[in-house]
């Protein structure tokens, strides 16, 4: 009987992986009764970073949005290219979603040999934020401002160096177009994440870092570092007394960031609009909206489509500039 049995559930196993292959109807099917299980979001950055600050203020909303647990996975490295590596292999069903910072869209510029495609291996969901970077310091560095950090880098040529949450994050972007507008020196320390850099600024090894406002909120409102300035033409709400590295004398600079979900490529267009629709009702919640923005984030939402767009566009961007500033992976 047992070896009856058997026999029996592998012809049943075998017929039912026919029929996903041959018959569309039975994997719609499958997709139209997406979610079934828990679902995984791999942050691509360690716990305490801005990131993953972001994916956990929305985690607990949208896994009753979807009527499923949602299970953070940190897997921090190669300024967020290990977690990304691990999605863009992963099974196309829904179940393994990347909860992703900008630095996607510039890898491609530093990590000339990624082991995925930005674009081809993967769907975009929605955008989640927008946020600017922040320039903070250790409170025992001699300067309280940006030109004054400026003047110190030029008296002291290669004294400094600044922190970010790894190769092809904003905040090294930041950093080095800083460096260029400024025509200082300054050396890059990249980290696996934001909770780790802030720890080592605050701790004195690291006398700077650049890093997204949810990473340093409550350590600058604490008054356990000091913030100069922020990446973006707008001053952030979160920080109105902080200048923008333009009005703090630094021509020609923009850094823009956002957190984005994305799935791997062919995944059903069912799944994703499921995802897209959960993600915006989530973020139209006040509740939201306002834990956003306490991290210095604003809530974004919007298409799969208009995330795409973004991600097109940006990646050449990226590449330009990396090429002028002579960006590369340390």
């Amino acid at each position: 009987m047992t070896l009856l049995h058997n026999r029996r559930k592998a012809l049943a196993t075998a017929l039912l992986g026919t029929l996903g292959v041959a018959c569309p109807w039975y994997v719609q099917a499958q997709a139209s009764a997406y979610p079934e299980k828990p679902i995984r979001f791999v942050v691509p950055y360690p716990p305490g970073g801005g990131t993953d600050v972001i994916a956990r203020i929305v985690q607990t909303r949208l896994q009753a949005a979807l009527g499923q647990p949602i299970l953070i996975d940190n897997k921090g490295g190669a300024g967020g290219s290990v977690g990304s590596e691990l999605v863009a292999k992963a099974a196309p069903d829904g179940y393994t979603v990347l909860f992703t910072l900008s630095s996607h869209t510039i890898n491609p510029a530093i990590f000339p040999k990624l082991s995925f495609d930005t674009i081809k291996d993967f769907e975009p969901i929605g955008t989640v934020a927008s946020l600017p970077q922040i320039l903070v310091a250790n409170n025992a560095l001699p300067v309280r401002s940006v030109s004054e950090l400026i003047a110190l880098a030029k008296a002291k040529p290669d004294y400094l160096s600044f922190a970010s949450v790894g190769n092809g994050s904003p905040g090294h972007l930041a950093g080095e177009l800083f460096k260029l507008r400024s025509d200082i020196q300054m050396t890059h320390i990249p980290y696996r994440g934001g909770g780790p850099a802030i720890t080592d600024v605050m701790g004195g090894q690291v006398p700077l870092v650049w890093v997204s406002i949810p990473a340093a909120a409550q350590f600058v409102k604490a008054g356990k570092l000091k913030a100069l300035a922020v990446s973006t033409l707008k001053r952030s709400t979160a920080f109105p007394d902080v200048p923008t590295m333009q009005e703090a004398g630094v021509p020609d600079f923009e850094v823009d960031s956002w957190y984005a979900m994305l799935v791997p490529a062919k995944t059903p267009k069912s799944v994703i609009e499921k995802l897209n629709r959960a993600l915006n009702t989530v973020l139209s919640e006040p509740a939201i909206r306002a834990q956003l923005l306490e991290q210095g984030s604003e809530a974004v939402g919007g298409t799969p489509e208009a995330l795409g767009k973004v991600i097109s566009a940006e990646i050449p961007k990226w590449l330009k500039l990396a090429k002028d500033a002579n960006i590369k992976a340390d």
